[in-house]
């Protein structure tokens, strides 16, 4: 059984997590962001550390969730996420300008991606896309979204891929 909800959230210098009733928020240097809290499940802030307690053993399945969910938002507010994009094709090319990221993959059409609201995206190079943000599930929303226009096939290794995924190559049809 798993013992995650026993871990405390350690906060780090500068974010704050404040308790309303039943919802959680948490503020820190890159914004604020909360949560609702199920029935029987509850935040303790102790000396620079939150804990979640719960309970019956009913609870106890949802409350390692909490404690997962709870400490995305303290790294969203405190250093942010992000997602590392590889465009691999002749000619694969992107370019983020404001909330738009706009991508030429091989498509008979430029892509543009219009990012939701809160998230950000650069181009170091013109074949690596980061997607930036505090919602840890908005970041990878935004970059499963740009990776499902060009997903990367096996054979070539051509498409848009994850920077620490490894594409498995298949051999080419033998004559």
């Amino acid at each position: 059984m798993s013992r995650v909800a026993n871990n405390p959230v350690t906060l780090p210098k500068g974010v704050e997590v404040n308790l309303d009733g039943q919802t959680v928020a948490v503020k820190g240097g890159k914004g604020t962001m909360e949560m609702s809290l199920i029935d029987g499940i509850s935040v303790d802030l102790g000396d620079g550390v939150a804990t979640v307690t719960y309970r019956s053993d009913k609870e106890r399945a949802i409350a390692g969730t909490t404690r997962a969910l709870l400490n995305n938002l303290v790294v969203g507010v405190s250093d942010g996420w992000e997602k590392k994009l590889v465009l691999n094709g002749v000619g694969y090319r992107a370019k983020a300008t404001g909330s738009v990221v706009n991508l030429t993959i091989g498509l008979s059409h430029p892509v543009d991606y219009q990012l939701p609201d809160g998230i950000s995206a650069e181009t170091p190079t013109q074949t690596e896309v980061v997607i930036k943000g505090m919602d840890k599930q908005a970041v990878g929303q935004a970059a499963a979204e740009i990776r499902s226009y060009r997903p990367p096939e096996p054979y070539k290794g051509k498409g848009i891929r994850y920077a620490d995924e490894y594409v498995r190559r298949k051999e080419a049809k033998k004559k």
